[in-house]
């Protein structure tokens, strides 16, 4: 998570969606950087607003606009089923080197997710709260260009991003069928996805 106290203005970082290389290009020009533990640095709406919100509200009297930024749901799903696939997860139980990428999202889908499968929801990280705080930006992971010129406009920088922490590249397939069973179940996900311009 980045904070920039003068542009009121925090970069929800949610995971598999490329917000590494944005940290590690705007640490130096931010107020607050959480990037560790995981739990603090992939903080969710529901989290920033039980922790975050009232410490900049209660001791600066400011209210930040929130920004996060949104894969399409499958390519989501693939880029985490890769990433549980690098060489130091051989062995490991959340390794998904023994499952297919039909059987990972089908996995997924289940009501108690095998832990290789249990890697949260987009939708639900960024749920608005019954107080109102949710997400002001939203941007898609495809349209960098889009992310880029709203971060370089409102912070007034130049950014120059590397590659980071990214998953090991594969060519996957969603099954048709399986596809379908997908959108059904998490119709908020492409919903959402769709919504954003």
């Amino acid at each position: 998570m980045l904070v920039f106290f003068k542009e009121r203005l925090a970069f929800l970082s949610v995971p598999k969606t490329g917000t590494t290389a944005y940290e590690t290009a705007l640490a130096p020009r931010a107020d607050m950087v959480i990037s560790e533990p995981p739990m603090l640095k992939h903080a969710p709406v529901y989290r920033y607003n039980r922790f975050i919100r009232p410490m900049f509200l209660k001791v600066c009297d400011a209210e930040l606009e929130l920004m996060a930024v949104m894969r399409e749901p499958v390519s989501w799903l693939g880029s985490w089923y890769r990433y549980r696939r690098r060489p130091f997860m051989q062995g490991k139980p959340n390794a998904t080197f023994d499952v297919s990428f039909d059987e990972f999202v089908l996995a997924y889908m289940k009501g108690k997710k095998p832990g290789f499968a249990d890697v949260g929801s987009q939708s639900n990280f960024m749920a608005s709260q019954p107080n109102g705080t949710g997400i002001t930006h939203y941007f898609k992971y495809e349209n960098q260009d889009r992310l880029k010129s709203f971060l370089e406009d409102r912070l007034d920088v130049k950014l120059d991003l590397k590659s980071e922490n990214v998953s090991p590249r594969m060519d996957l397939h969603l099954s048709q069928d399986v596809e379908q069973r997908l959108k059904r179940k998490f119709e908020q996900e492409f919903e959402l996805y769709d919504s954003i311009s």
